[in-house]
């Protein structure tokens, strides 16, 4: 998570002079966007960007250091490079035919994209080339999720049932492949590394794996099909897409169980969640929308409309941006996230009360 400034209010911060320092601040954060990189501002929000890719984005990865979207392309086994600061497309690296999910190293140096013939390529990010071979995993993989350390990649094999564990220093596959539940597609892991969430597409489960021992320990039923998963980043909640029922299930990884189900757009598909937990963003593949979650209160606070049939979504390290893969028309939407001016991020909510309480101005 990034490091906060804080800004305390003061009880004497009423009316006249508070609103004076939502206008200072507003200037202040207008400023320092207009003198860095990119997009000046966003009141709430809002597609400053549209990237054409060409043909059938999908799935969304974006580099640690913030410079670069890995997007794969499910019509034609490719992997497009987009420059985030001009929001171009600089390289295009073929991997496997019909490539989904893709994960990026904590380190930034490798990519790893489930192909559809049944393996996963490594690409170096440094050269943009393919590393060795593709490594054979399971049957149909989906989803690719990289633990903390950097250390392997869980791939779920969508078409047996399993989750494949590949080393990343070796870039073998470990022991054999984990049985979870029909048909998984998402994948995430807690923030510690000792758990991987796998959703299952075909029971509406959701398989809980020990790292430790590579073997399922619970399973969560949710209902219906779901797809995405994302944690937050204290770990202690997961939210889960539900395509079948257009809503967004809320896990507590603490007992494992689904504590809510929150209404979203038609067809959800995947969740990112910003680094600083506060906002969950869910694509809605049937009505071309991104349904932003407040993970406070866990309501929908904006819906954003995007490009055709939106399937993967990621978030940008320092919070300010998402790519949305519209894999309809494609294209590659880029949101301004609200209360973010260039590289500035304000929560003016903190700023609204009398109170004498400080809050966290700077996400």
């Amino acid at each position: 998570m990034n490091h906060h400034s804080t800004f305390h209010t003061s009880t004497t911060i009423r009316g006249r002079t508070r609103r004076l320092v939502l206008g200072t601040l507003a200037t202040l954060a207008m400023v320092l966007g207009i003198a860095g990189t990119g997009p000046a501002t966003a009141a709430a929000d809002t597609v400053i960007d549209t990237i054409d890719l060409g043909t059938s984005p999908f799935g969304v990865a974006i580099t640690p250091d913030g410079t670069r979207a890995y997007v794969t392309t499910i019509n034609v086994g490719k992997v497009s490079v987009i420059d985030t600061a001009t929001n171009t497309v600089i390289d295009t690296i073929d991997v496997g035919p019909a490539p989904t999910g893709v994960a990026i190293t904590p380190d930034g140096t490798r990519a790893y994209v489930a192909n559809g013939d049944g393996t996963v390529s490594v690409i170096d990010t440094t050269t943009n080339t393919i590393v060795g071979v593709p490594i054979p995993v399971g049957p149909a993989p989906f989803g690719v999720a990289i633990t903390p350390n950097g250390a392997f990649a869980y791939v779920t094999n969508n078409a047996d049932g399993t989750v494949s564990v590949i080393n990343t220093t070796t870039n073998t596959v470990v022991g054999v492949p984990i049985p979870v539940g029909p048909n998984p597609a998402g994948v995430a892991i807690t923030p510690n590394g000792a758990f991987a969430y796998v959703t299952n597409a075909g029971d509406g489960t959701v398989s809980v794996i020990d790292t430790a021992t590579n073997t399922e320990i619970d399973t969560i039923p949710v209902g219906g099909s779901l797809f995405g998963v994302a944690i937050t980043p204290n770990g202690a909640l997961a939210y889960v897409a539900n395509i079948a029922d257009d809503t967004v299930a809320v896990i507590d990884t603490a007992t494992d169980t689904a504590t809510d189900a929150i209404d979203v757009g038609d067809d959800p598909f995947w969740v990112a969640i910003t680094p600083n937990g506060k906002r969950a963003y869910v694509t809605n593949t049937a009505d071309s929308t991104v349904s932003v979650i407040d993970t406070g209160t866990n309501t929908v606070i904006e819906t954003v409309p995007v490009g055709d049939g939106p399937f993967g979504v990621a978030i940008t390290p320092d919070g300010t941006r998402a790519y949305v893969a519209n894999t309809s028309n494609d294209t590659v939407s880029v949101i301004a996230i609200e209360g973010c001016f260039g590289s500035l991020c304000i929560d003016f909510g903190s700023l609204t009360g009398s109170g004498s309480g400080g809050g966290s101005v700077f996400s």
